[in-house]
Order: C-alpha cells, then structure tokens, then sequence
C-alpha cells in the first residue's frame, strides 16, 4: 500500500482492492471518517485512489484524560520497574555463581587467542541460562579489550532469526558486513560471512539462544556450517555456545553434526522457592520505593513461580504486574490480592505467547486437535489427530511429519499445558492414550485466526471427519 503526503489526501493503490466504480459512500471506523471521492481499483492494476481523512470527535474525549491524569498523579510504588523485566541483566546473579565460575573456565582460552570447546547449556525456561551467559560474555569482552585479545561475540536468538539465511545475515552484521533481508542463496551468504570473518583474523564467539526452535523449524544445516567452518579458515576461529529448553536437542541432530559437534554440556537446574525469593527481593530493592512491597506479595510471588517449575522469570513478572495493577487501583503497597490479580492477567497472555511461538507443524497438531474437539469432546487418540493433521499439512502444500513424530509433539504441548495426554484403559482392548485441550477453544480460534499461515484452515471443515459422520448416519 503506498501512502502519499498530500494536504488532506492519503493516495492508496492495492493490487488485491477490487472496488467498481461506485458514488461517494463513507466509511467509519473506530473514531476515524473516511470520505471516498473516487473508487476506481481494477484487478491486476494498481490505480491511486484519493481519499479525504476527517478525523471525528471522540465520543467521550475525557474518559482517557481522566485515565493519564490519574496515573499521572497517582502516587508511584516503583522507582525503576524495568528491573522486573526478565531481560534486564542485573550486577550479580544469585544462586548461579557456580555455573558464572563453570562457564568462565571453559570460555577463558579465548583470551589467548585459543578456541574453547563448543558449549551446549540445558534448562527449563527461566532458570538463567541467558542471563548468565550474557552475564560471562560481557566480563570476557571487557577482559578481552584489557589484554588486547582478538575477540568477536555474536549473540543471537535463533526463535526470532527464524532462519538460516537470517542467522548467518545477523553473523555477518556483527562483522560489518551488511546483507540484504532476501535475495541471496544460504550459501553466498554463508560465503560473504566466511570471507569477511577469515579477513578479520579474530576468535568468534557466537550464541545460539533457543537453538532447538530453530533445529526443529529448519533443521541441522546452521549448526553443521558452524561445526565445520574452522576446517576452511586459514586466521580466525569460531567456538560456539548453544543454549535449549529441550535436553533432547541431541535427537534432532545428524550423525554429522554430532561427530563434529565436540561439546561440554552443562544442565541448569530450576530455583526453589527460597531462591526465587531471594531473587525477588534483590530485585525489589531497585524496583520499589520503600515500603511498597508486603513480605506476603513476595512470598506468593516466589511460591506460584516455584510451583512451575521454578521460572524467574515468571516470578518477576508476576512481581512486576502486581505492582502495576497495584499502581492502577490507586494502593499505596503490593499485596497478595494483587498478585493474584496478576496471575490471573498473566495466565491468558502466557498462553497467547506461546500458541504464538509454536513451530508450523505444533500449530497444526493442535489445530488438528481443535478441529476434533469441535465435532466432539470425547477426546482424541493419536490416530485421529495423525489424519486430521495429514489433511490440514495437505492444504498447506507441506509434507506432512510421520505419526512417530507427532507423538512427539503432542507430548510436547502435553508438557507445555496446552494439551493433556492421558492414558486410560480400554478393557479387552488394552490402553490408549487419550487427548484433550487444555485451553479454550475460543482462544486457539482467535490465536491461529491471526496467522496467515492458518486462518483459513481455522473454519476449514477437514473431509476425513465429515466421511466418519457420515459412515456412523
């Protein structure tokens, strides 16, 4: 859509608009009037199209004012919230000196110039893995500048890189290299990346967070080219450090880049409650003003947080909205109702995100799961959510995965908390396992009617489910 700058005019052209010349009509939306002079857009042409915006009156323009002054004169518990926030990386980290002083040891060679051994770091999600290889890399790098040492850190989350092509153009950026967002293969920009990296003659570090979303999406094929690039260059070097939330990373490698991967491990294990509250309260100092935080807000903080699996970051967040919806309704102090209020706020959201964050084909498990669902509630077996999920992977022109591997991903999303897999008994015919949802179905609708991927497979009716109707009638 192009969108011109004149004087009370916005010039539109759409290639995908197929309006037919019609008399002025108006369009309302929210508070904004669109008026149409003209409506001229044919198919397979791109015709401007000039429309004059007026901005209407809002209907009630000081219901928001009354919202902003009240904040605004509100008395504020917090003096610098942005500490709660699980990407802020703190002057220490408690309970994880052990892991700070374990990983320092095994990055160290690099300050000689040397290669470590390529490091792989397991653990739930937020047990500070992240924050404490940050943690490490940035006390390294201000080392490095010190003894003068020629070294390069490179941190990238490979959920959000998505794709090799991204990950090795992320690569090349942290080298001044600038690649273009498409229109190279993989391989030249793997290329430009090893040419621009041997040129530089340094010792590169880089991080692969989230490494298994990227594995599973794509495939072995960055970690392979990283594993083998020392083999082809002549002056620089290149160690690694890969950080999961799946132990089972291993599984989804090749015997390639496994006999090529020569890593040390290390396993976070979760905080306790008593850690988590340690944690907090380290935090809160920074992020309250005194007295605006009960020990009892604190406690249930630690303990809802420690009850999942020990997740910091879940507790922080939890600690963060508290405070918040504290600050809404006017407390002059975070109390337990708060943080239940919190819970309740974060709970939806946690499972928007991580609907949102499923790879393409636990998408469409679990949309195959919701299609059965809505034809009935009885539960579903593996079987059933196989053909449903082949049908839905046809639709979308994508080779379906085997019924093994799916298996595998519903006791994914069973330990996830969006589904429950339960075995049960079936008398003379033995056991089987039978799957549920355990999320709304209204909110996997409006989640995956979103993604442009899925939204029309969301209202899709699935043929293998109409033909068994019709075989029971």
């Amino acid at each position: 859509m192009y969108i011109s700058s004149r004087k009370r005019g916005v010039c539109l052209s759409s290639p995908s608009c197929f309006l037919q010349k019609t008399s002025p009509f108006r369009i309302v939306v929210s508070h904004i009037q669109i008026s149409v002079r003209q409506a001229l857009c044919f198919p397979q042409e791109e015709v401007p199209l000039l429309l004059d915006l007026e901005v209407g009156n809002l209907s009630d323009p000081a219901l928001l004012d009354d919202v902003f002054d009240k904040f605004v004169n509100s008395v504020n518990i917090f003096k610098d919230r942005e500490v709660l926030r699980h990407d802020y990386l703190p002057g220490r980290l408690p309970h994880r000196e052990e892991q700070i002083r374990q990983l320092g040891e095994k990055v160290a060679p690099l300050l000689k110039g040397a290669r470590s051994s390529n490091i792989f770091i397991y653990g739930q999600t937020g047990t500070g893995k992240t924050a404490v290889v940050k943690y490490v890399l940035n006390r390294l790098e201000f080392k490095a500048k010190e003894f003068g040492a020629p070294i390069k850190l490179c941190y990238l989350n490979c959920r959000l890189a998505g794709s090799e092509y991204r990950a090795f153009a992320s690569m090349c950026q942290s080298l001044g290299v600038q690649i273009p967002f498409t229109g190279l293969s993989i391989g030249e920009v793997s290329d430009r990346f090893k040419t621009s990296l041997d040129l530089s003659a340094i010792v590169f570090m880089v991080v692969l967070d989230e490494a298994d979303a990227l594995i599973r999406a794509r495939g072995d094929g960055l970690l392979y080219e990283l594993t083998r690039i020392n083999e082809v260059l002549q002056r620089s070097k290149v160690a690694l450090i890969g950080i999961s939330n799946d132990l089972r990373l291993k599984d989804f490698l090749g015997p390639r880049v496994l006999s090529s991967l020569s890593e040390e491990e290390m396993v976070f294990r979760p905080y306790d409650a008593g850690e988590l509250r340690n944690i907090l309260a380290e935090r809160a100092k920074t992020a309250f003003v005194d007295g605006a935080l009960s020990e009892a807000a604190l406690g249930l903080c630690a303990a809802l947080a420690a009850a999942e699996h020990g997740d910091a970051r879940r507790a922080l967040d939890l600690l963060r909205v508290a405070g918040e919806v504290a600050q809404r309704n006017g407390a002059g102090a975070v109390t337990e109702e708060h943080v239940r209020d919190a819970e309740k706020h974060i709970e939806h959201n946690r499972v928007v995100e991580a609907l949102n964050n499923l790879t393409l084909h636990s998408k469409l498990v679990t949309l195959s799961l919701y299609h059965l669902e809505r034809a009935s509630s009885r539960g579903a077996i593996t079987g059933e959510i196989f053909d449903v999920y082949t049908e839905l992977s046809g639709e979308l022109g994508i080779p379906p995965l085997t019924q093994r591997r799916l298996g595998t991903l519903t006791s994914e999303l069973d330990a996830m908390g969006l589904v429950n897999a339960k075995v049960v008994s079936m008398g003379r015919y033995g056991r089987t396992k039978k799957i549920r949802l355990e999320v709304a179905r209204s909110l996997i609708h409006d989640v995956f009617n979103t993604d442009g991927r899925l939204e029309r497979l969301v209202d899709y009716k699935p043929q293998c489910l109409l033909k068994n109707v019709d075989k029971k009638s």
